[in-house]
């Protein structure tokens, strides 16, 4: 089993290729950790109070990543790079604030 397997499960007909070589992570995983890096820079400079609402949205921005993936995994539809990437973009930032969230409370509580 390669490394590589636990963080993305690297289908080539869901990665990007440029050139003929293939992403080391699919499209999905791709949007996930770019703006899920974007996401963590911008809180490291800008502050962000995380509020019950902010949480709120964060889930929402996840919503149509889970969407997106669950309808693929039970062959609901067909879904195309684009979507994927879009979904795992709003996914990476859902995610990161909801990480930030948590370890900004865990701060709070000690």
């Amino acid at each position: 089993m390669n490394a590589l397997n636990l963080i993305c499960h690297r289908m080539p007909e869901r990665s990007f290729f440029i050139n003929g070589r293939q992403f080391p992570v699919c499209a999905r995983c791709t949007g996930f950790y770019i703006s899920l890096m974007a996401y963590f820079i911008y809180a490291y400079y800008f502050f962000v109070y995380y509020n019950p609402a902010l949480i709120i949205f964060a889930v929402l921005l996840l919503a149509p990543s889970a969407i997106d993936g669950l309808t693929q995994l039970f062959k609901n539809r067909k879904s195309n790079n684009a979507l994927r990437f879009i979904t795992g973009l709003m996914g990476g930032i859902g995610l990161g604030i909801i990480l930030k969230a948590i370890k900004w409370y865990i701060y709070l509580m000690f």
